[in-house]
C-alpha cells in the first residue's frame, strides 16, 4: 500500500484510524445495551403512512395506504411494511417525538448530535462541536481491540458539502472520529458491495511480503525518532501504524467481507447498497465494533442524489428522483420503503437469530415526518411538531408504543420526545446519564447530554 493510500484510509474516518482506548470519564460503565446500530432515513419519513395512520382522519389527511395488523394485537402500521410489521413484537414506537425546525439541514444537525449545535445555524462537522454517539462510548468505553469502535456506512452523509454534524467526535479530536466507508455515490440500487477496499492487500503484495515492508517501515521510524519533535508528525505516525495494524488484522479483514456471507442471506437483506449496509452492520457488531451508523439517500445511476424520504412529490421530473413525481409513487419505489421493509425486517430477525438483538440496540430515526396534509402533488411536506422513530433490542420492551399524537396526527397529545431526550435514551441504554462528563480541550467537564431519558421504554 502506497503512501498516499494509507493517508486516504486515515481520512477515511476524519483521523478514524487514531482511535485511542483505555480512557474513562464519569459515568457508569454498565448498562443494557453492548453495541448500537443508529439508521437514519434521510429526508424525514413520513410517519402518517408508516407508523402512525389515521384511518378516522378526514380525506386529504388520511394516508391513501391501508393500516394493517402487526403481530402485537392494537398496534397496526401502513400496507407498505408488511414484513416489519410481523416483528414490532421488537420495536419501541415513539410517536411523540417533536421538535421546532422544518429545515433538513439544522434539523439533521441537532437529531444526529442530539442536541441544538452550540453554533445556531452551523450544520457541519467542526471540531468545536459536542461530540456524537460513538465519539462519546469510545472516550467512555475505550478500544474495540482490533476494530474500530465506530464506523459509519455506506458513506458520511453530505448533500454536496462536507459531512452533517453529529459524525465526528468535535472537541474529543481526531482519535475518537469514526471509520467512514466511502462507497461510490452511484446506484444505490445496483449490486455493488459495500467493503472497505482500502484494508485489502494490493495485488502481488501476500501477507508475508507486507510484514516484511512493515518492519522496515519501522525501523526506519526508530531512527527517526530521536529527532522528530514536531507533535503532527507523532500523530502521523500513529494514523499510519493504525492503518497498518487494520490492515494486518484478520479480524477487521473478516468483519468488512461480506462474501463471507451465505447468498441466501445476502438476498434476504437485498442486494442494493441498502440491504448490504445493514448486513455488513450486522457482521460489525458482531464482530466487537460498538457503534454503527447507516445512512439512506439514494443516488441514481448519474450519481444524482435524493433524501428519497422527502416525499413531497414534484410537478416535473428533476435527476435523483428515477422518474416518481408523486410523492406516494416515491414510497412505493424500491429505493423506499420496499427496500426498507426488506432489509430492516432481515436485520430484526437476524439479530435475533444469533442471540444479538437483546444487547444490540437499533435506532431508526430521521430529521423530522411529515405532515397531516396531503398536498397537490400527493405527497406530504416537512413536520417537526410531531413525528415518530423506533427503538430495538439493547434492553427496550418490544410490542410497546409510548407517547400519542392527536387525532390528525398534528401535535404530540401525550409525552413528548425530543431528538435531545431521543440521544439521551440511547445513552441511557449504555447506562450512562445525561450528566455523565466528557471533557473539551480545556479539560472542562461537558455533559453527555442536555436531554431527558425515557426510560419507561426499559
Amino acid at each position: 500500500m502506497s503512501r498516499r493510500e494509507l493517508l486516504r484510509l486515515s481520512a477515511l474516518g476524519l483521523g478514524g484510524l487514531s482511535w485511542a482506548g483505555g480512557l474513562q470519564a464519569e459515568g457508569s460503565t454498565t448498562g443494557t445495551a453492548k453495541r448500537a446500530i443508529y439508521i437514519f432515513l434521510c429526508g424525514g419519513p413520513s410517519q402518517n403512512d408508516l407508523w402512525d395512520l389515521k384511518p378516522d382522519a378526514p380525506d386529504g389527511i388520511r394516508s391513501t395506504f391501508q393500516a394493517i395488523d402487526t403481530n402485537v394485537p392494537g398496534i397496526r402500521f401502513g400496507e407498505l411494511i408488511p414484513q416489519v410489521a410481523r416483528h414490532a413484537d421488537k420495536l419501541a414506537i415513539i410517536r411523540s417525538m417533536t421538535h421546532d425546525d422544518n429545515g433538513h439541514d439544522t434539523a439533521i444537525a441537532r437529531s444526529l448530535l442530539g442536541q441544538l449545535p452550540a453554533q445556531l445555524g452551523a450544520v457541519h462537522v467542526s471540531r468545536h462541536d459536542h461530540p456524537a454517539l460513538g465519539a462519546i462510548l469510545h472516550r467512555l468505553r475505550g478500544d474495540c481491540g482490533e476494530l474500530p469502535p465506530w464506523v459509519i456506512l455506506p458513506r458520511p452523509f453530505t448533500t454536496g458539502g462536507p459531512p452533517y454534524k453529529g459524525q465526528s467526535a468535535g472537541f474529543l479530536g481526531a482519535a475518537f472520529d469514526p471509520l467512514m466507508l466511502d462507497k461510490e455515490k452511484k446506484g444505490s440500487l445496483s449490486h455493488r458491495d459495500v467493503k472497505l477496499d482500502a484494508i485489502r492487500l494490493a495485488d502481488g503484495i501476500d501477507q508475508t511480503r507486507f510484514e516484511n515492508r512493515r518492519r522496515m517501515l519501522r525501523a526506519a521510524n526508530a531512527s527517526e525518532a530521536t529527532v522528530r519533535t514536531a507533535s503532527a508528525e507523532t500523530v502521523l505516525a500513529g494514523h499510519y501504524d493504525k492503518a497498518l495494524n487494520l490492515m494486518s488484522s484478520g479480524q477487521a479483514n473478516q468483519a468488512f467481507d461480506l462474501s463471507r456471507e451465505p447468498a441466501a442471506l445476502r438476498d434476504r437483506y437485498g442486494r442494493n447498497e441498502y440491504g448490504q449496509s445493514f448486513l455488513l452492520a450486522r457482521r460489525l457488531v458482531e464482530s466487537g465494533v460498538r457503534v454503527v451508523n447507516v445512512f439512506w439517500t439514494f443516488f441514481d445511476e448519474k450519481g444524482c442524489q435524493f433524501n428519497l424520504w422527502d416525499n413531497h412529490g414534484v410537478p416535473n421530473d428533476v435527476c435523483g428522483i428515477d422518474g416518481q413525481l408523486k410523492g406516494e409513487a416515491m414510497l412505493k419505489h424500491q429505493y423506499c420503503c420496499p427496500s426498507f421493509d426488506r432489509s430492516f425486517s432481515a436485520l430484526l430477525e437476524d439479530l435475533q437469530q444469533r442471540g444479538l438483538l437483546g444487547e444490540t440496540l437499533v435506532a431508526v430515526a430521521g430529521e423530522f415526518g411529515r405532515t397531516p396534509r396531503i398536498n397537490a402533488t400527493a405527497g406530504r411536506d416537512h413536520w417537526a411538531p410531531c413525528y415518530t422513530q423506533l427503538l430495538a433490542g439493547g434492553g427496550v420492551r418490544g410490542g410497546q408504543i409510548y407517547g400519542a399524537s392527536d387525532s390528525i396526527g398534528a401535535f404530540v397529545k401525550d409525552l413528548p420526545v425530543t431528538p435531545d431526550d431521543y440521544m439521551a435514551t440511547i445513552l441511557h441504554a449504555f447506562g450512562y446519564a445525561p450528566e455523565s462528563a466528557v471533557y473539551d480541550q480545556l479539560n472542562r467537564p461537558q455533559r453527555i447530554s442536555l436531554g431527558t431519558p425515557v426510560t419507561a421504554l426499559f
